[in-house]
């Protein structure tokens, strides 16, 4: 979980491969409409993201009850949407906060493009952002490769 640009999509994807479990990107699953609403420079409110986050705890649901593993990237910014997104299994789901400063992400987000989410939403996310108490910070001020082996060996994987 993270802001846009804390490297949320891409440690997932390395963890996801160094796990062998299946990775969901939270970015896939928003309804058109937040996704123009974002192109458009616009922050979405809590009602645009709740049927994301419902179909997110779906899809995390679905892997529980069939007693798999999986990784999501997911933004999860504020306390009440972590809360849906665990429902009543919170001992079945950890959160990993990816936490930079909102120099270092700005400057990652003027590097890259992003299919719908631009660079002026940065503080609009910090802004909404309330920092979790129950999750694993990680800070981002590392390479990739390096935040994964962190994020296994705080977590006690071996992989």
């Amino acid at each position: 979980m993270g802001v846009t640009g804390s490297g949320k999509s891409t440690v997932g994807q390395m963890l996801s491969e160094r796990l062998d479990w299946p990775f969901l990107d939270g970015d896939d699953f928003h309804p058109q409409k937040n996704v123009e609403k974002m192109a458009q420079g616009t922050p979405l409110t809590d009602d645009d993201r709740k049927p994301w986050l419902q179909r997110l705890a779906d899809e995390l649901g679905t892997h529980l009850d069939a007693g798999t593993s999986c990784l999501l990237a997911c933004s999860a910014l504020r306390a009440s949407y972590r809360h849906l997104l665990v429902g009543d299994r919170p001992q079945d789901i950890r959160f990993v906060h990816l936490n930079g400063s909102a120099e270092l992400i700005g400057s990652r987000l003027r590097d890259r493009v992003h299919r719908y989410m631009p660079p002026s939403l940065l503080q609009s996310q910090f802004d909404t952002l309330e920092t979790p108490e129950q999750a694993l910070t990680i800070s981002i001020d590392a390479t990739p490769g390096q935040i994964v082996e962190r994020i296994l060996r705080e977590l006690g994987i071996v992989a």
